[in-house]
């Protein structure tokens, strides 16, 4: 008969966070919050910090190590992530640490384990009838876990698992860069006004202040139409291959589109003014406009992510189509446009190539995950190294005979 575990069996301790906010500082420790817990990996953009006095209070009960997993007990619930090497944080609230007994599961496997589909169902049954979803630390250590292999298996399991998260994580870092090139290109040439030829051109004055000679000081909506999107319930969207857009991005998947690619989104009520690029055929909702244009689309998505489209005299938050048509708008001259978009165009066709590896990669992953730790798929007998991969390393073969099966 087989033996049922929980997860306080398996792990040497299970602590709550403190629960009061810590207070922060510029720099220090990072602290982390429900939102710096990605799958399976600490996000650190924004995190807050705190200095060591803070950072020493609030790890009295245990100070997080390496390899010990974060789990979110609220909002997005049930989230996990590793910590990794030469890092030191605290939990901020609404956090738990979990150190796993090494000898019974490897870090890694458990964090794959917790994020399968059925404990994130479990987590899911103990929140609900809570007004916030929150699971409390008698359900956390009492959390029952399926059939736990040997080691051996365990880090092969997690080995193929994590040799596809290395992958979705060196493309989102090129992804970065390339997003950063693209900013910085536009910013120097049209901000600064340091485009190529720029020191044998005049500046002329204009409303704005002084312009390159030949480019217009003309307002937005002469050169841009703002055009409304169309209402389409969450009920409505029937899951297909089409991105739906609302104000904070992409919000489900539809099979019709509404707005032909490449297309800018701009959010019109909840996140006022934020800016969307898509690659592909989308469907932009009534919370949302869409971009109509005649000149370099590439130029019109970073400069309409410079405006200022808050209107803080309005008594409801909304971007409202004429006062956004009155905003200044400098045109370049034609070469100009024509030079930044045969620069910016192999840009932007990388960053989708590695958008959609990335989307093949997590389809792949989850996919593998449940058969996995199931062992309907088995790796018992196959050959894979558990060491950290290099970054540039593509999938093992022993990992695409186990997609295989």
């Amino acid at each position: 008969m087989k033996q049922t575990k929980i997860l306080n069996d398996v792990c040497k301790l299970i602590v709550d966070c403190e629960h009061k906010t810590a207070p922060t500082q510029a720099v220090g420790y990072p602290s982390i919050r429900t939102p710096n817990i990605g799958r399976g990996r600490l996000i650190l953009d924004n995190v807050n910090r705190v200095s060591e006095k803070t950072y020493l209070a609030w790890t009295k009960r245990a100070t997080p190590q390496a390899n010990d997993l974060i789990l979110a007990r609220e909002a997005p619930i049930g989230n996990v992530a590793i910590i990794p090497k030469n890092l030191k944080v605290c939990l901020g609230q609404r956090t738990v640490l979990i150190r796993p007994d090494q000898n019974q599961v490897d870090s890694n496997y458990l964090c794959y384990l917790l994020l399968g589909d059925e404990i994130q169902g479990k987590i899911l049954g103990l929140s609900n009838g809570a007004t916030v979803h929150h699971l409390n630390m008698k359900d956390i250590r009492n959390l029952e876990l399926p059939e736990i292999p040997p080691i051996s298996t365990q880090r092969k399991i997690s080995g193929i698992l994590s040799a596809y998260d290395r992958l979705i994580e060196n493309n989102t870092r090129r992804i970065k860069i390339l997003e950063e090139m693209a900013r910085s290109l536009y910013d120097e040439w049209f901000a600064k006004f340091r485009f190529p030829g720029y020191e044998q051109t005049s500046m002329v004055d204009s409303e704005l202040g002084l312009i390159p000679e030949g480019w217009e000081l003309k307002k937005l909506g002469n050169l841009v139409e703002l055009v409304y999107g169309k209402a389409l319930k969450a009920e409505q969207r029937l899951g297909g291959l089409v991105a739906v857009y609302g104000s904070s991005g992409i919000v489900g998947y539809h099979n019709e589109y509404l707005a032909k690619a490449p297309g800018i989104i701009v959010g019109r009520k909840g996140n006022v003014g934020s800016v969307f690029w898509s690659e592909d055929d989308f469907f932009p909702i009534d919370t949302v406009f869409y971009v109509q244009t005649r000149i370099c689309l590439h130029y019109v998505y970073y400069n309409l992510k410079n405006q200022n489209f808050i209107n803080n005299d309005a008594a409801v938050p909304g971007l409202n189509r004429n006062q956004a048509y009155s905003l200044p708008f400098i045109l370049p001259s034609q070469e100009a446009l024509e030079r930044f978009q045969n620069f910016v165009s192999p840009i932007f066709r990388q960053l989708k190539k590695l958008r959609s590896k990335n989307t093949n990669l997590r389809k792949t992953r989850d996919v593998l995950l449940p058969k996995l730790i199931s062992g309907e798929i088995d790796v018992e007998n196959l050959d894979i190294e558990t060491g950290i991969m290099n970054e540039s390393e593509e999938v093992s073969s022993s990992s695409q005979e186990a997609i295989a099966g």
